[in-house]
């Protein structure tokens, strides 16, 4: 009877264990004696957020990403900061709430915006914004980052005289089936896609690169690829399109399929279209857009990859440029930066639409939030 109760005590803990879910928020911090990445522990039946852990030291981490397994944490950092640029790597235990710093590598490039880990924990993906580059590297096998081994620079333009006078790559995704890995690029009207082999010392395939030109001035931004593995998403941050393409897994050529508004129809300017994600069961699409409105655009999604406007959804704060979505599909929580909050919202399945679950948390300068349930 005791090792029966002893049993029963030892799964129950083990299961609630299992239901701890963190929101992981980066944020611009402009000196080492701020706080730059907060963890917060999420109440999954109320959305309330409970604070965790922060961390100082590192600068102006702009954009965060999780390893498959939750463990690490990755950051781009020294954003926004002349002349610098890095990428971090921190540990962190779910069980003793705990981040810890391991180690930087240099970016490659001025102001790193965007890092993302292939599936097999080998490899991180880093995009610089500024100088319009890439770079790749290794991961060790406590999830370290050992020196790139690929770094390549661009130097297309398009025709804004300003904002597209050089190459500015903004994100680094990979496809659904991890075969490719494709760059947007804000200032060249670009996407960039690249073979992708993890067994390779250098697994980008430079002789295998497919090019898709968007529309002149659209300045594709972030790109988001359905579960299904047929389509992709890209918003286009210039312009206040979305754009759909068709995924070919054979070449990696994306074939445009759609473009559609992510804006009000009486705003003709200053878009500032920002983060894009498909919700974990493929049926609906979110594009948040900053500037005059601070929204998320919600669309459904057909059988054939296709979108089709729901709503619009404040997002309760200033500029969101980045949210996410977690693996349940129940929650969605957006990093306003200007308004400096996090806000909580639930999210129906049936509908697609959002709710606020009466969750802002304050924070300074809020750029990117993730969500892992353990």
């Amino acid at each position: 009877m005791k090792n029966l109760c002893l049993l029963l005590a030892f799964l129950i803990t083990g299961k609630l264990a299992a239901q701890n879910t963190y929101v992981f928020t980066g944020s611009y911090n402009w000196d080492k004696h701020t706080k730059g990445i907060y963890v917060f522990q999420l109440d999954t039946a109320t959305g309330k957020l409970d604070s965790v852990l922060s961390y100082t030291g590192i600068v102006n981490p702009s954009f965060i990403m999780l390893s498959s397994n939750g463990r690490v944490l990755y950051a781009c950092t020294e954003s926004k900061t002349p002349g610098a640029g890095s990428v971090s790597a921190f540990s962190f235990d779910p069980v003793r709430k705990t981040l810890h710093f391991m180690n930087s590598q240099p970016s490659g490039g001025e102001n790193p915006v965007y890092v993302n880990v292939d599936a097999n924990g080998k490899w991180l993906v880093n995009a610089n914004y500024t100088e319009g580059s890439l770079s790749v590297y290794p991961l060790n096998q406590d999830g370290s980052i050992a020196p790139a081994v690929q770094n390549i620079h661009y130097t297309e333009r398009s025709i804004h005289p300003e904002r597209q006078d050089r190459s500015h790559v903004h994100s680094a995704i990979f496809s659904s089936d991890y075969k490719y890995v494709y760059f947007p690029d804000l200032g060249a009207d670009l996407i960039r896609g690249y073979a992708f082999d993890s067994a390779a010392e250098k697994p980008l395939d430079t002789t295998a690169m497919t090019i898709h030109r968007a529309v002149p001035g659209s300045g594709p931004r972030h790109l988001a690829f359905h579960p299904g593995g047929k389509y992709a998403y890209c918003t286009e941050e210039m312009a206040g399109y979305i754009s759909v393409y068709k995924y070919n897994n054979k070449n990696g050529q994306l074939d445009s399929i759609q473009r559609i508004s992510a804006h009000r129809g009486q705003q003709t300017s200053d878009y500032e279209s920002s983060d894009i994600h498909v919700s974990p069961d493929g049926r609906f699409l979110y594009a948040a857009n900053r500037g005059k409105e601070n929204n998320i655009a919600i669309y459904r999604i057909s059988e054939e990859g296709q979108l089709h406007f729901i709503a619009y959804q404040s997002t309760y704060g200033q500029h969101p440029r980045n949210f996410t979505i977690d693996a349940t599909g129940r929650f969605l929580i957006v990093a306003n930066v200007v308004s400096g909050n996090i806000v909580v919202f639930k999210r129906n399945s049936k509908t697609g639409k959002l709710t606020m679950t009466g969750t802002a948390e304050q924070l300074k300068n809020p750029t990117s939030v993730q969500i892992r349930q353990y």
